[in-house]
């Protein structure tokens, strides 16, 4: 059967599942969420026995080390994973849930009621994790989900997905509700994304040319970010220890990840205090710093032991623009709060970005100009995340301001009709 004949029969067998999964029971969805945790601790050997293939494939390919972490998988992330379906298992089930219940004059009860979206399919590369919360959160939704995992995580993905398979056959429910294509062939990306008949949602996940991608070749909506170019602003009236322990944590925690600092503003007001403290303990952790004129000139007065050659570069215009997912940051010395928020809405992703103040007002300020999915006070960028943020999981990021903002999970997978109950009115 040829690659196309072959996705239309899968999409198809997704959709009649999605008819039918809106009358799965919640107890029912909770079981088997639980039963698929289980499974995965479980079969945790023949997971990390499959990972381990495509992690010696993506060495082979000469593969950096922050695509490598994102491949990885480890008895700690399969127990994350677990953990995910457990925490999705116990967050209420917003299919049904009223939102709004009125009457009109004319007697008309009107109620707006949450249900599925229907097929969702997920387009992701390197993070293998991502096939287990997907598969969770679509699932407890009430969706089908078509996952469509890059090859170079494919043994992984296919591991994870059997467990899970089995659980959905086992308990016998719609065989559809969880699919998989495992061609390798990037087409089968293009035909995919061209069956807007079955499918209803497409979330990218991965490199922004990826995402770019489907966003130009798709004719069904989606749901995306392109970048997670995300700041810390060091306020003049900060406190700069705190200051120091949230942008470390931010830059280094897990520099490969989308919420990870990808640049670093600074009052003038606190740049001579802060910045040698800080470029020195960035520097211990092997951060290559590209920084504007100011930066530089006072990473020049800290002794040349506690900062080799080179590891503070002069900031070129495209730097601010850059999502590094590496050991690498620009760092800016601004004159004003005002010019904080203009330089991130200005360059940033919309993303995720943080202030560090002691000041309320400056804080509110922030919290009201910069224009993100995500934006803190006095906390690493490192929370944007469905699990950090109570949601069990999530699907992926939004930086788009239509259907879905932020982390996506249950709520943001279902979308509401009106249920309209009358005695006989006909409209004059």
């Amino acid at each position: 059967m040829a690659i196309k004949d072959e996705l239309i029969d899968l999409a198809k067998k997704a959709q009649g599942a999605s008819r039918l999964a809106y009358g799965i029971s919640s107890a029912l969805k909770n079981k088997a969420l639980r039963e698929m945790a289980c499974r995965l601790i479980s079969a945790q050997e023949a997971i990390l026995t499959a990972n381990q293939k495509d992690l010696r494939r993506a060495q082979a390919g000469g593969k950096s080390s922050a695509f490598t972490d994102r491949l990885a998988l480890s008895p700690e992330r399969i127990r994350q994973m677990s953990d995910g379906l457990l925490e999705v298992a116990k967050l209420p089930d917003p299919v049904g849930e009223k939102l709004k219940c009125y009457s009109r004059p004319n007697g008309l009860k009107i109620e707006k009621v949450r249900v599925p979206i229907g097929v969702i399919a997920i387009i992701y590369e390197s993070r293998p994790n991502v096939t287990a919360d997907c598969i969770g959160l679509c699932f407890k939704s009430g969706n089908s989900v078509i996952l469509r995992g890059g090859s170079e995580a494919l043994q992984s993905n296919l591991a994870i997905f059997k467990v899970i398979k089995e659980v959905i056959k086992k308990m016998n429910l719609p065989e559809g509700l969880v699919n998989i294509v495992t061609a390798a062939d990037r087409k089968a990306i293009d035909i995919l994304l061209k069956l807007n008949d079955y499918i209803d949602l497409v979330m990218p996940r991965g490199g922004e040319g990826l995402i770019r991608h489907v966003v130009k070749a798709s004719r069904i909506p989606v749901i995306k970010h392109y970048l997670g170019i995300c700041h810390v602003y060091v306020d003049s009236k900060a406190d700069l220890n705190m200051a120091q322990r949230i942008c470390f944590n931010a830059k280094v925690q897990r520099p490969g990840t989308c919420n990870a600092m990808e640049c670093m503003l600074v009052h003038q007001d606190a740049a001579a205090r802060f910045l040698p403290g800080m470029i020195k303990e960035f520097s211990g952790a092997g951060v290559e710093i590209r920084g504007c004129p100011l930066t530089q000139k006072i990473a020049g007065r800290i002794h040349k032991s506690l900062v080799p050659k080179g590891r503070v570069k002069k900031a070129a215009e495209r730097d601010y623009r850059s999502e590094y997912l590496d050991l690498i940051l620009s760092v800016k010395v601004v004159p004003d709060l005002a010019e904080a928020i203009r330089h991130i809405n200005y360059y940033g992703s919309h993303h995720s970005d943080s202030i560090v103040t002691n000041s309320s007002q400056n804080a509110a300020e922030f919290l009201k100009g910069v224009d993100s999915a995500c934006v803190y006070v006095n906390a690493s960028t490192r929370f944007t995340d469905g699990n950090q943020f109570g949601m069990g999981a999530e699907i992926g990021i939004s930086t788009d301001k239509l259907h879905a903002r932020g982390p996506v999970a249950l709520e943001e997978l279902t979308t509401y009709k009106y249920l309209i109950r009358g005695n006989g009115q006909v409209r004059q």
